[in-house]
């Protein structure tokens, strides 16, 4: 008896053919792509959060409220949530070359928009330079666990995306850091504008020099597969991908969806607390503008050896599930030690709560992103992230509107209590 072979059997079987006897070999020039990624997501983050480092000081200088200037950091999470669908199509379409120069160069004209906003009454100025900027960080979110999977053997795949959110997560601990530094609290408003512009040229020349290097540099893949999986991917005729069906496969993936909510509720508390840690902070230390970066610092470097850690294990075990768990428990162990001890008038103690929640914490945020890739296979792998960012822009906006609400009418331990009861609950979603 002769059996009838599926639809569609003789283009996948060449496919699979071809894959077979590709040449599968890592090219040196890998390093370079990732390092120059994560550089310009470096400079991008940082834009985010350097209004948020020194909200109080951006308060003085354009006259308006501390709300105001928490949605500069918003407008970053308000522009991915309607965009994320025709950037990640772009990038399934045109591919990595287009979407990193997209990225870098919006990057780099936002920042320059910000130098014509150094006078008080320019505040719509720097609220412009503020959405182009964000609007480079949609083509920048997405992009960590394609860069992996399309440069990087089957080893190295999870270290690769966990360095590639480095830069993310670096260009926010240089966000606490520097402005602090560069723009001190005085009340003279030309000394202020003159301290701001040092901040935004250093921005603007780096963005710009970044941008230079992605033309030269950034290569759309490597001459030869990394891996067997992605030499199958690179032989799949273009017809066979249909980018509404995958979003429909995703949407329809049970486990996913579980991984979306709990990864926004994770990445929502991470995002209200890093735009709100400034006002906290000079609230119970008033005067420890530097102090309070010095913190938000802490939790960030922290958390890079966690997302590193996690990544190298992940390498090695594969157990994706009971390592988003154990890590999860943590952030929530973290978050209730960091909210009942803020208040207690020793910054050092505040210091080692907030280094113990970055680890675990912001630690998370390169797991969901191979644990999204391992449920969805052999979907996009920009898809699943860009559908994990949107959850995690959504959650971040009403956490940090309803905690900052909250800590004006209730104080920040209320504030902080609201994020708890959200942890838990992630932490009993991610346990099912």
């Amino acid at each position: 008896m002769v059996q009838q072979e599926p639809a569609g059997a003789p283009g996948l079987a060449a496919g699979e053919a071809a894959a077979a006897t590709a040449e599968v070999r890592l090219s040196r020039r890998r390093w370079a792509v990732v390092l120059l990624f994560s550089s310009y997501s470096l400079c991008n983050a940082f834009q985010w959060i350097q209004y948020g480092s020194i909200n109080n000081v951006f308060v003085h200088f354009y006259g308006v409220s501390a709300f105001a200037i928490d949605w500069l950091s918003m407008s970053y999470m308000l522009t991915y949530i309607p965009l994320l669908f025709p950037v990640a199509w772009l990038l399934d379409k045109r591919g990595l070359r287009l979407i990193a120069l997209a990225g870098s160069a919006l990057n780099a004209l936002g920042a320059w928009v910000k130098l014509g906003s150094l006078k008080p009454h320019l505040f719509p100025i720097t609220v412009l330079g503020q959405v182009i900027c964000s609007l480079a960080q949609v083509f920048i979110l997405g992009m960590p666990s394609r860069i992996a999977s399309v440069w990087f053997g089957s080893r190295e795949v999870s270290t690769a995306c966990s360095i590639a959110v480095f830069g993310n997560q670096l260009g926010i601990a240089v966000g606490f850091l520097v402005p602090p530094v560069l723009v001190p609290n005085v009340e003279d408003v030309e000394k202020l504008a003159y301290h701001i512009s040092i901040m935004f040229f250093m921005t603007a020349g780096v963005a710009t020099a970044l941008f230079i290097l992605v033309i030269i540099v950034f290569k759309e893949k490597p001459p030869h597969p990394p891996s067997r999986a992605q030499a199958l991917i690179q032989s799949r005729p273009t017809e066979e991908y249909s980018y509404v069906q995958s979003i429909l496969r995703l949407l329809r993936n049970a486990n996913f969806l579980l991984l979306m909510v709990t990864y926004g509720l994770n990445t929502g508390c991470f995002y209200a607390l890093s735009t709100l840690l400034n006002r906290m902070v000079i609230h119970h230390y008033p005067g420890e503008e530097v102090n309070a970066g010095r913190i938000g610092l802490t939790i960030i470097l922290s958390g890079m050896v966690g997302a590193l850690i996690s990544g190298i294990w992940l390498d090695r075990t594969k157990t994706y599930k009971q390592t988003t768990l154990v890590v999860y428990i943590m952030s929530l162990v973290g978050m209730i030690a960091y909210t009942f001890t803020l208040s207690l008038g020793h910054l050092w103690v505040v210091f080692v709560t907030a280094g113990m929640l970055g680890f675990f914490m912001t630690g998370y945020l390169p797991l969901g992103f191979e644990f999204a890739a391992e449920l969805t296979y052999p979907e996009s792998e920009g898809t699943s992230s860009g559908l994990l960012n949107v959850s995690a822009q959504i959650f971040g906006i009403a956490f940090t509107i309803g905690q900052g609400q909250i800590m004006d009418r209730f104080g920040t331990k209320a504030g902080n209590l609201f994020l708890c009861s959200f942890l838990f609950l992630g932490t009993v979603m991610t346990g099912n």
